[in-house]
């Protein structure tokens, strides 16, 4: 399993793949104050939709139901 990273890094994955929160967010039909919420720290992830987008960030280690 791949190792988790901290919001910090996942927010310089983005700039290093030149990807805005929001072009993310559409990419993967997200909430894009929520992926940022996550990207600050200001939310873990624990379920629903925010799991599901802390898992795609690489915050979280996690299954994605479909």
């Amino acid at each position: 399993m791949p190792a988790t990273i901290t919001h910090e890094q996942a927010r310089a994955a983005l700039d290093r793949k030149g990807l805005s929160i929001a072009e993310f967010s559409r990419k993967h039909g997200l909430n894009k104050n929520l992926v940022s919420d996550l990207l600050n720290g200001r939310i873990k992830g624990r379920r629903g939709e925010a799991h599901r987008a802390a898992v795609l960030l690489g915050i979280k280690d996690g299954v994605i139901e479909q």
